[in-house]
């Protein structure tokens, strides 16, 4: 089994669509109520799916990056606003967090090999 991609609500598709290519994904399906995204490694897509409706996503999305500090300072330059900087967590992950223009909040981080393999993995 293989994750396909996760779809995520947003309110004005534009605005959407402008903040992900920022963030240097690619979009290969843009319409005016739908739009996707291919990631630059790998085949990992993501979706955004235009809502009227007033909705709370209670979901993260994580995005990895091995350069992730270089990463946030070049989207720092660009105007995205992060609520929180690159951060060593206990779970011996080191993550920025940020809400798309709809809300959505976005993780992006850098886990090496505790992604898969943490010291507390089940054997």
């Amino acid at each position: 089994m293989n994750l396909n991609q996760v779809t995520l609500p947003v309110n004005h598709m534009p605005d959407a669509i402008q903040f992900y290519s920022l963030l240097g994904f690619t979009l290969i399906v843009d319409t005016p109520h739908y739009a996707r995204f291919s990631c630059p490694l790998g085949d990992s897509t993501f979706s955004l799916s235009l809502t009227e409706q007033v909705f709370e996503n209670g979901a993260v999305i994580y995005f990895e990056h091995e350069a992730l500090d270089q990463w946030v300072e070049q989207l720092i330059a660009k105007g995205i606003v992060f609520s929180q900087r690159p951060t060593d967590q206990k779970y011996l992950w080191r993550e920025a967090e940020l809400n798309d223009p709809s809300g959505n909040k976005i993780k992006l981080f850098y886990a090496g090999k505790n992604r898969l393999n943490p010291p507390w993995q089940i054997a």
